[in-house]
């Protein structure tokens, strides 16, 4: 069974009208008080996926516990334990910040001596407490993204759902939202499945990840995991005025294959590493090889996507929309 705050789905199938098979068999395992990022372009799975671990959508087969409950025989007390922020916020542009929170807590079942409480407690934590009795229909994108966490979380419950919480947020409203996930899972302990399109999002956050693709799960690790999967980091060299790619070149590769770089650089890939970098500003230095610019880029979890899909993550549009209609 699976423990009180995780989630865990065996062979889990989603099949739409036309014999599309929008989740194709997924195994996967979110321990408790984990942040698990779920990467993957449009129409890759992700939104079927919690669809069914939220009980919003039954699996075609398959089975999946959440909290320790089955998703198919035991929907209400899973809904009971979880919250959950959408790609569509569901939220009424007359009513207030306040209003939505009262609500919400009401539905819950929170008792009314506690609900104004809660309401503010929530406001604080969100950032909304100077528009919390401004209607929704004037909140930016961000700010109702901040609300609709606020909604998920006025029952405390032990697992969070976030499904691509930050599309389409500016910088500022985005790291706001990163800062109150981490906090949740470091303080208060809640496990988070959070699904992505964003690398950057999946690496300042996720302790593991997984890289679904066509319904199948291609990749998981933990982000330093997935990228030593990939490779051994580069370094790239640019001459400066006199210096030639023929002298730098002889040079790097002592140290390593080479490999692809700029136009005007000389790149190769590291035998042993990051710790190849000293001995080849020293091997430089002794030659009397002038350089405009030294550049060690590592594996990045795009250069992971790409190795195992073959293709590059941000920008992939596939009709998930469609799928799911």
């Amino acid at each position: 069974m699976a423990q009180a705050h995780g989630i865990e789905a065996e062979g889990l199938v989603r099949t739409f009208k036309g014999g599309i098979r929008a989740v194709d068999g997924i195994d996967l395992r979110v321990e408790p008080g984990e942040i698990y990022g779920f990467l993957g372009p449009n129409g890759a799975g992700k939104s079927t996926t919690v669809h069914m671990l939220t009980t919003l959508l039954p699996p075609t087969s398959g089975t999946a516990r959440v909290a320790g409950f089955d998703i198919v025989k035991e929907g209400p007390k899973v809904r009971t334990a979880i919250g959950a922020a959408l790609q569509e916020a569901a939220l009424d542009s007359l009513l207030t910040g306040r209003e939505h929170l009262n609500l919400q807590c009401a539905l819950h079942g929170i008792p009314r001596s506690e609900r104004r409480a809660r309401s503010q407690e929530l406001l604080e934590r969100v950032g909304l407490t100077l528009a919390a009795d401004r209607k929704v229909g004037g909140y930016s994108g961000g700010m109702k993204r901040r609300l609709d966490l606020a909604l998920a979380l006025a029952h405390r419950p032990t697992i969070l759902f976030l499904d691509e919480p930050t599309t389409g947020l500016d910088v500022q409203s985005r790291s706001a939202l990163w800062g109150e996930v981490a906090r949740l899972a470091r303080e208060d302990g809640v496990t988070v499945f959070l699904t992505t399109q964003y690398l950057e999002e999946a690496d300042a956050l996720a302790d593991r990840v997984g890289i679904i693709d066509h319904g199948h799960i291609v990749a998981e690790g933990t982000p330093a995991q997935l990228k030593a999967q990939i490779g051994r980091p580069t370094v790239e060299a640019t001459p400066a005025d006199g210096a030639t790619p023929e002298a730098i070149a002889r040079i790097l590769e002592r140290f390593g294959e080479p490999t692809g770089g700029s136009a005007k650089g000389v790149a190769v890939r590291l035998e042993h590493g990051v710790s190849d970098l000293a001995g080849i500003v020293r091997a430089l230095d002794s030659e009397g090889i002038k350089l405009e610019n030294l550049a060690l880029h590592a594996p990045s979890l795009d250069d992971v996507f790409l190795a195992k899909t073959g293709r590059s993550l941000e920008g992939a549009e596939e009709e998930e929309a469609e799928v799911e209609a």
